[in-house]
């Protein structure tokens, strides 16, 4: 019995301390609120804060900032900082992008979905709603939710005084884009975003298209782009991603040091974004399909090392779908 009574008190007492400490939690939160965009489970809130990759170069006016939502999303920010405006790409969390605008005291004067699926384009008719009026949401495709403008192949507006070129790419979905942004008053700064056609070390499922369409994607399309063009992809899969390619590559320097690289950023989960087109060609098996190593690392080079890397994409599509 008195033994009992003791479970009690030190029950209790247990109770009363964690009450207390919810009480100062809340408090600390009252005094110093945390912006929705930073709380999220998969990116750390410090890595964020001041977290943009705006160009050194001084008269750059892109700044292009990661919003983390869902499990392993990203949303951006695209903005012109000379005229405080911005774009939200694929902000499946309207109000989450909307905290992130304000804490970058910008205006989000559009929206740009790279796809239909739900967990890109799924805020839009939401986001509408949140600001109040109608602004223009881009897309490739009719599925795409609320979209008002429906570009194809070569189309190019501006965001601001950001000039964007559309790039038509099927084969995750039938409508997919991927949206090239040039700064005008920087030559050598531009940026793409991905969606789910192009991941860092990775790319997306043929749900709607075939490997064809991706070799044209990949290889013809976004290995084309300058080098040094930043890309901004819709998932944080890059560990995975490199894993996978290290089955491949084995002996790819580049790879293996992204991985390492990557396995740091992710254990104090910090993201993995930009990369660049040079990074992957470099790493990226899907697109160095065209390389010997590669195919060799499927099986797929012939005695005298030709082999049809169309035949190679459909390989590693076929294997990282069942890693």
């Amino acid at each position: 019995k008195k033994l009992d009574e003791e479970k009690q008190k030190i029950h209790l007492m247990q109770h009363m301390i964690s009450r207390s400490f919810n009480r100062i939690s809340q408090i600390n939160r009252t005094i110093n609120p945390k912006p929705s965009f930073l709380k999220t489970s998969f990116i750390n809130s410090s890595s964020l804060r001041n977290y943009s990759t705006s160009s050194k170069n001084s008269k750059s006016i892109m700044k292009v900032v990661p919003v983390p939502v869902l499990d392993d999303n990203y949303a951006y920010l695209l903005i012109d900082e000379s005229k405080k405006t911005a774009a939200a790409v694929d902000p499946v969390k309207p109000q989450i992008v909307l905290d992130a605008a304000k804490e970058h005291g910008v205006t989000i004067e559009s929206i740009l979905t790279t796809h239909h699926h739900w967990d890109h384009a799924g805020g839009n008719d939401e986001f509408l709603k949140i600001i109040g009026s109608k602004i223009p949401v881009y897309g490739g495709d009719e599925r795409v939710q609320a979209v008002s403008n429906l570009v194809k192949e070569g189309n190019e507006f501006k965001v601001g005084s950001l000039e964007v070129k559309v790039h038509f790419t099927p084969c995750h979905t039938s409508g997919h884009v991927l949206y090239q942004v040039k700064d005008p008053s920087s030559s050598s700064q531009q940026a793409l975003f991905t969606g789910d056609t192009l991941f860092v070390a990775g790319c997306g499922r043929f749900f709607e298209g075939n490997a064809q369409q991706m070799y044209h994607n990949l290889v013809e399309v976004v290995a084309k782009l300058p080098e040094d063009t930043k890309v901004y992809v819709g998932h944080e899969y890059t560990v995975k991603n490199l894993q996978f390619a290290a089955t491949i590559e084995p002996k790819n320097e580049n790879l293996l040091k992204k991985l390492e690289w990557s396995k740091m950023q992710r254990e104090t989960k910090q993201p993995t974004v930009p990369s660049t087109v040079a990074e992957e060609k470099s790493f990226n098996p899907f697109v160095r399909c065209t390389e010997l190593s590669v195919a060799k690392g499927v099986g797929l080079a012939k005695e005298d090392n030709s082999f049809n890397p169309v035949e190679v994409m459909a390989e590693l599509r076929k294997r990282k779908d069942n890693f």
